[in-house]
């Protein structure tokens, strides 16, 4: 079950009126319902995998108690490692066991040693990652000192398996989370209003523009191997666009359905195309997963690593950005995209500018030439990356970027194999620069739609309208998944 389905629609529907309506007057029952519609949401993508998710949410559970109540050392590390090993093994089990088994039996097949060790046929569960994420997180913040574990099962089963985040994040605190679950919640008309302004926006940016630009990234992808340069730097740009309205829409979605059952989720995209540098850009991009790796990853590393001073700071950098590749999957080009956008950081650290902010276009309606440059710069580094992230073997990125270095790229593009009419990709372009100039000027907002400041009904509601028109007359329902489903 997919945001942008009629399923979803039908299955909220009937959530909101027992939510508000039956449940509303009792904190534990509207809990327990956020429990089970968590699982029914969980399992329409999967049934096999909820028993996996009840038993991660049991095990740490109790682990997160008897961690607290440890007065033992020993006892206490003892029992944060079975929590490692319980999120981690199931992670390295279910994402990464045949990629390890088929990356040794490479290894020695490149000495010349024949050696088949057989692969599993393992169906990694949905959202993985992301709950994986949530529940370590816990385990290390209780650790730390920073929060005392919730003794009501059901606030941490509502957390674990809250269903606008369990299958693409955002991955939210529990430290932000929980203490949402254990207060009655009222709702809040202006909040709701926001949050469908939000879904809204975000529907729009998945079925108009994600879902029609990945029409000609398949296409294009699919047949690099006979294109012209011109149609490779198109698919580059086509598919850092799908990624991010994509990923961005859901995530609107995500935060909008979150408001409309009165919490408040992590911003996940901060308008990332827009960033100078790439610390900007991942300060802006996924930042819920940026934060997590910062707090347990990064900041460990970096101090661990202080003695040699800024070669130390690289160290854990890009240490840490090809753990955030390999996170995305068992993949060597998610290993060798994340270790090249920790490189990118290398100059940043050496001028000392990696940590710096500074407001693009302060009290200005368009950017400088310079900060102009700076956003252009960015976005082409991280669109050349993403192609990394696009292909499917390392072979295939060398394949993509030697056809990029060709005279061909003055030369008309060939959009694959497909047959396009040449109105429709003019429409989709259109709108991919509507989606650019809102977000622009929406900049300082919470997302591009939050147009409440507009005072006049008839402006607020034409602005409505057209965007449901657009995704009436332009969407793409052809396909409902969403990128990071797989991750």
């Amino acid at each position: 079950m997919v945001f942008n389905s009629f399923n979803f629609l039908y299955f909220f529907i009937v959530f909101f009126i027992l939510y508000w309506f039956v449940t509303n007057k009792n904190l534990k029952a509207q809990n327990l319902l956020i429990i089970l519609a968590g699982y029914i949401f969980y399992a329409w993508s999967d049934w096999r995998f909820l028993a996996y998710l009840i038993g991660a949410s049991l095990i740490n559970f109790y682990l997160g108690i008897y961690i607290s109540n440890a007065t033992i050392l020993r006892n206490k590390k003892i029992l944060v490692n079975l929590a490692i090993f319980q999120g981690i093994g199931g992670l390295v089990f279910f994402k990464y066991f045949n990629f390890f088994i088929t990356s040794f039996n490479d290894s020695f097949h490149f000495l010349g040693i024949n050696i088949n060790l057989s692969t599993l046929n393992i169906i990694i569960p949905l959202g993985i990652s992301f709950f994986t994420f949530k529940i370590l997180g816990y385990i290390l913040d209780i650790n730390k000192g920073k929060m005392k574990p919730t003794t009501d099962w059901i606030n941490f089963f509502a957390y674990v398996s809250f269903f606008p985040s369990i299958l693409s994040g955002p991955i939210d605190s529990a430290r932000s989370f929980l203490p949402q679950l254990e207060k009655k919640r009222t709702f809040d008309y202006n909040v709701a209003t926001d949050g469908m302004r939000q879904i809204l926006w975000g529907l729009f940016k998945k079925v108009v523009i994600a879902d029609n630009c990945a029409v000609y990234t398949k296409s294009i992808f699919d047949s690099f191997n006979i294109l012209p340069a011109s149609s490779l730097l198109l698919g580059a740009f086509f598919f850092t666009i799908q990624l991010y309205a994509d990923f961005s829409g859901y995530s609107d979605m995500a935060l909008g359905i979150a408001k409309l059952m009165g919490f408040r989720i992590t911003k996940n995209f901060d308008f990332p195309f827009f960033a100078q540098n790439i610390a900007e850009f991942w300060r802006k991009w996924h930042i819920s997963l940026t934060s997590w790796l910062t707090e347990y990853l990064f900041t460990p590393l970096s101090i661990s690593f202080r003695d040699y001073g800024k070669w130390g700071l690289i160290a854990a950098i890009v240490l840490n950005f090809t753990i955030c590749g390999i996170w995305h999957g068992a993949n060597w080009t998610y290993v060798l995209y994340g270790f090249l956008h920790g490189c990118y950081f290398i100059p940043l650290i050496l001028n000392g500018t990696m940590n710096k902010k500074k407001k693009i276009a302060k009290s200005r309606i368009f950017p400088s030439l310079k900060e102009l440059i700076n956003m252009l710069g960015t976005f082409t580094l991280v669109m050349f990356t993403l192609v990394i992230f696009k292909v499917n073997s390392i072979k295939d990125v060398f394949s993509f970027l030697k056809g990029l270095i060709s005279k061909t790229i003055t030369s008309k593009p060939i959009l694959g194999l497909m047959q396009v009419l040449p109105l429709h990709i003019n429409i989709v372009i259109s709108f991919i620069i509507f989606m650019i100039i809102i977000e622009w000027f929406q900049r300082e907002k919470d997302h591009g739609l939050q147009i409440e400041f507009i005072k006049k009904p008839l402006i607020r509601w034409s602005i409505y309208y057209s965007i449901v028109v657009s995704i009436i007359l332009f969407g793409n329902f052809e396909s409902h998944q969403y990128i990071y489903f797989q991750f």
